[in-house]
């Protein structure tokens, strides 16, 4: 079993920095790419940012510029690096491993920002 654990969430000021973590334990080996998605209240699940087995990162629009993806070398753990941080940043931030065995999903984190 996959289990992905997500931390660093909070409460923050408009123009704040957040550092989310995702942990993944169980059975799982290599990966072809993780990323991170945010949820709004009364709002669809977004993306955010991708980081793939080679190292290329993605990002959204509404983030470019503002966070940065990145992972750990030799484990399945990822970070997103928030700064500049604007209330409509305001979510559940979720992290997703994509793996040769299945689509894996965090349990999520919540991030608010505060104008």
């Amino acid at each position: 079993q996959v289990q992905l654990v997500e931390s660093g969430g909070g409460l923050v000021q408009a123009g704040g920095s957040l550092r989310l973590s995702c942990a993944a334990s169980g059975r799982i080996f290599s990966v072809n790419g993780m990323a991170w998605y945010r949820q709004a209240s009364g709002k669809q699940r977004e993306w955010v940012a991708t980081i793939t087995s080679g190292g290329g990162t993605y990002y959204a629009d509404s983030v470019k510029g503002r966070f940065t993806i990145s992972r750990e070398n030799g484990k399945i753990m990822m970070y997103l690096q928030m700064n500049s941080l604007e209330p409509e940043d305001t979510a559940v931030y979720y992290c997703n491993v994509n793996a040769p065995q299945g689509n894996f999903w965090g349990q999520g984190t919540q991030v608010t920002v505060s104008s």
